[in-house]
């Protein structure tokens, strides 16, 4: 059986001015799976973290949900809040309930308070089927191919060659230079292009 927390943060009066954000975390903790629904004015800063971790700590949670900002913003912050906390980093979701609830239904505080708890309830289910991930490399050879040698693909070849890697040019054409190889004269000096 899964055991999931779920964050909910007022993000100061962002969320919490239009968001009824005590309910959306009462409501939380009636979901499948949930062992600890709650919430904190600024669930990124410092304290709000180390609630975090000191919950997945007390109530061995095996995964996170926290609603607030953009995943874009602090979806780092809180995976490496997880790591701190001895939990897989990537057994984490967010549900954006700033920018898709309470930035835009900012004169409908019972309707986005309602979407909150809706996308709360998805990102629940999500890490209800989430694995483990772990990170991973892949060794990369530093060498370039380009197609085409006209001035795009020269220029571009340059460029990669002066960065110090490797560069292999293909052009399908006996001669290099494209369109610009058959001007005979460019403007505005009118020299030759070739």
């Amino acid at each position: 059986m899964n055991r999931t927390g779920v964050f909910v943060c007022w993000c100061g009066s962002n969320i919490g001015a239009v968001v009824d954000v005590p309910r959306v975390a009462e409501a939380a903790a009636g979901f499948t799976g949930v062992v600890l629904a709650t919430h904190y004015k600024y669930m990124c800063s410092e304290p709000g973290q180390d609630t975090i971790i000191q919950a997945v700590r007390e109530h061995r949670l095996d995964r996170v949900v926290v609603a607030s900002c953009s995943p874009r913003l602090h979806e780092g912050t809180f995976r490496k809040t997880l790591a701190r906390a001895g939990l897989n980093p990537y057994m984490l979701e967010m549900a954006n309930i700033r920018e898709q609830c309470s930035w835009v239904h900012r004169q409908e505080k019972d309707k986005a308070t309602e979407k909150a708890i809706d996308l709360v309830r998805r990102a629940v289910a999500k890490t209800g089927l989430a694995s483990p991930l772990t990170a991973a490399s892949i060794p990369v050879t530093r060498r370039a191919l380009v197609i085409g040698g006209g001035i795009a693909g020269l220029q571009a070849a340059l460029d990669i060659a002066d960065a110090g890697h490797e560069v292999v040019l293909v052009e399908r054409e006996s001669t290099i230079g494209g369109k610009m190889a058959m001007l005979d004269k460019t403007f505005p000096t009118l020299d030759c292009s070739a």
